[in-house]
């Protein structure tokens, strides 16, 4: 094994996707594995995110960086002139 994500993705790839269809074009494999990607990326929960879908996840953590953070700093209030 040389990277258990990389093939626990693969397992679930070839066993819920390319085992399922019978390509027949070129065009119809790039709809369906497009459309396998929306429904892996976007709306099935993975256990890795919290049981949430990965989209949602990477939306949660955007806005959690782009909160202004407070420094912890037991004992003084924020209109304290040390904490300024």
């Amino acid at each position: 094994m040389q990277n258990g994500y990389i093939e626990s993705f693969n397992g679930k790839f070839r066993d819920e996707c390319l085992n399922e269809h019978w390509f027949t074009s070129l065009a119809q494999s790039r709809d369906v594995i497009a459309e396998w990607r929306r429904d892996y990326n976007q709306v099935r929960p993975h256990s890795s995110c919290g049981r949430i879908p990965p989209a949602q996840f990477a939306a949660n953590h955007r806005t959690q960086i782009h909160q202004p953070k407070v420094p912890f700093t037991p004992g003084l209030s924020p209109t304290s002139p040390r904490f300024q």
